[in-house]
């Protein structure tokens, strides 16, 4: 037969109340950058990031928008761009049922349009533009560097 263990030992006297519970991990600000360091943010809020590649969907149907930016987002790649500069048009405050389909709609379809496009993997970060780059007519789409 095996020995069992034997019982936990009473300890004498005071016993120190237990610890508190350690505090949970600090969580980033909602508007915190996730994936851009600070020079980054930096030179976007100074407006001295220059962009590699410049794209103009102002204007454009949806249709057209999309095709136009799948298109030039390849093309950026292929360029070796790093930073892709979209001109969209300025957004209009619409209602959720509106999304779309009024002014400012390729504005309110485009985060939807790169997440879900083959390009998402190679997305680093979209950052709204400096005004002297359209600001909030324009992103900035951050892209990975080449391998």
């Amino acid at each position: 037969m095996l020995p069992s263990a034997p019982p936990p030992k009473k300890i004498k006297g005071r016993v120190p109340p237990p610890l508190p519970p350690k505090p949970a991990a600090a969580r980033p600000k909602v508007d915190a950058p996730l994936h851009l360091d600070g020079s980054w943010e930096k030179r976007i809020s100074k407006g001295t990031l220059v962009p590699d590649f410049s794209l103009d969907l102002h204007g454009s149907n949806l249709d057209q928008a999309y095709v136009r930016l799948m298109h030039g987002l390849t093309q950026a790649k292929a360029m070796g761009a790093r930073v892709v500069l979209i001109v969209t048009g300025k957004p209009r405050p619409v209602d959720a049922m509106d999304r779309g389909t009024a002014r400012g709609a390729i504005r309110a379809k485009i985060t939807d349009w790169l997440a879900a496009s083959d390009h998402a993997l190679d997305i680093v970060a979209i950052r709204g533009a400096h005004r002297r780059h359209g600001g909030q007519g324009a992103i900035y789409v951050v892209l990975k560097k080449r391998r």
